[in-house]
């Protein structure tokens, strides 16, 4: 950011119900140092009093959640709002005098930092309704998808435990939802050999399996695998039920999250070019939109830096010399990618080929994919800022 223009920066070490505000003038001088609780008319009453002292710059370490409205207040006042990465922050923290970790001291080194290393900030502008909504909803979609693949792995274990032979049968089904109204019907394999083939397959076909005799024959034949009776069967016929049902909520959930998504996303802008990629679906181009919305990269670089693609490197003397993957940067924006280059592999022919290379140049497989990740992200950039669709490069024949 250029803060030549700047004669306040004022740091916010955000809190739930009071931020501690710190303001400094160009040559360091404390102007304000006390706690600001979370409130707009007590965030625009010092906002005011500050500008009333020259242009004001206001530096969060959590732009959102807690600090939201602490922006927001900012932003409707004219503000600009810039943001202070708190790994980067901490790392500033080392530079300075003293161990003790305080709100102040915490606030005093944003305000700091923002004043006499700008490039360590980044700038924060009003996001679009429409892209705040994509951010919540994409956050709210990442949390049942952990969901769902803890409930699954929970009732996995039960049945790892009661019953090996049908774990491994059933384990794969359970993201159908027929299987999951079985398992809430008949929880235990007692109760499932008392069911019989025929009232499993007509479970199973109005659920609306497809392939329902053939999952039912499944599950009787691993039924019969196993005679013995384990300990804890009978308690884990009591929370299965529970589970499955749980299970059949969040994937209700997650459709319903997921039809507002792709309509929403179908509607921006950038849908077109973003999808254009193979590998980029909805939910990927929606986290896309939604982790970089309202922020500026003056390069492909410093939008892979911030996704946490580019590789660091590490060097000592004439015996270490390396790079290696960055372990900062935007974790869910990174995580997006790193699937939607997994995905690409299988579809682009130049992705492929890509990841084979480094792969043949000893690299492991995660490091092949995070290499091709950060080549798709440079590519992307180009594609947004020309508002460009994907086009597949021409493979070179050897």
């Amino acid at each position: 950011m250029i803060t030549s223009d700047v004669d306040i920066f004022l740091g916010l070490d955000v809190g739930k119900t009071d931020h501690w505000a710190c303001a400094v003038t160009k040559d360091g001088t404390k102007i304000w140092n006390k706690t600001l609780p979370n409130d707009e008319a007590k965030l625009v009453s010092v906002y005011l009093k500050l500008m009333t002292q020259g242009t004001v710059l206001v530096v969060v370490d959590q732009p959102a959640t807690i600090g939201a409205l602490a922006v927001a207040v900012a932003q409707h006042l004219g503000i600009p709002v810039a943001y202070l990465p708190g790994l980067t922050m901490r790392r500033i923290a080392d530079m300075y005098p003293g161990t003790a970790k305080t709100d102040e001291k915490d606030a005093f080194i944003i305000a700091d930092a923002a004043r006499t290393m700008p490039h360590t900030l980044r700038s924060i502008q009003v996001s679009d309704e429409d892209e705040a909504t994509l951010g919540m909803l994409t956050g709210f979609d990442l949390d049942l998808a952990r969901q769902i693949t803890q409930t699954s792995n929970r009732i996995r274990g039960l049945f790892t435990q009661i019953h090996p032979p049908l774990e491994r049968i059933l384990g794969p089904w359970l993201e159908h939802d027929a299987v999951l109204e079985v398992l809430a019907s008949w929880p235990t394999p007692a109760q499932l050999k008392h069911a019989g083939k025929a009232r499993i397959d007509a479970k199973l076909k109005k659920q609306g399996a497809r392939r329902h005799t053939a999952w039912a024959g499944a599950i009787m034949d691993a039924l019969y695998e196993q005679t013995v009776v384990v300990v804890g069967t009978d308690a884990a016929g009591l929370v299965i039920p529970h589970l499955a049902r749980q299970l059949i909520s969040l994937h209700a959930q997650r459709v319903d999250v997921a039809t507002h998504l792709e309509t929403m996303v179908e509607a921006h802008p950038l849908y077109q070019v973003l999808t254009s990629m193979p590998g980029v679906a909805v939910r990927t181009a929606a986290i896309i939109i939604a982790e970089t919305s309202g922020k500026t990269f003056p390069s492909a670089a410093a939008l892979s830096s911030y996704a946490g693609l580019a590789p660091t490197t590490r060097q000592s003397g004439t015996s270490i010399k390396s790079e290696r993957v960055s372990h900062s940067g935007n974790k869910r924006l990174k995580r997006a990618l790193f699937l939607s280059a997994f995905a690409s592999i299988r579809f682009d022919p130049t992705c492929r080929a890509y990841y084979d290379r480094k792969r043949a140049q000893g690299k492991r497989h995660n490091q092949a994919l995070i290499a091709l990740a950060h080549r798709r992200l440079t590519v992307l950039f180009a594609m947004i800022r020309d508002g460009s669709l994907y086009d597949v490069p021409e493979l070179k024949i050897a």
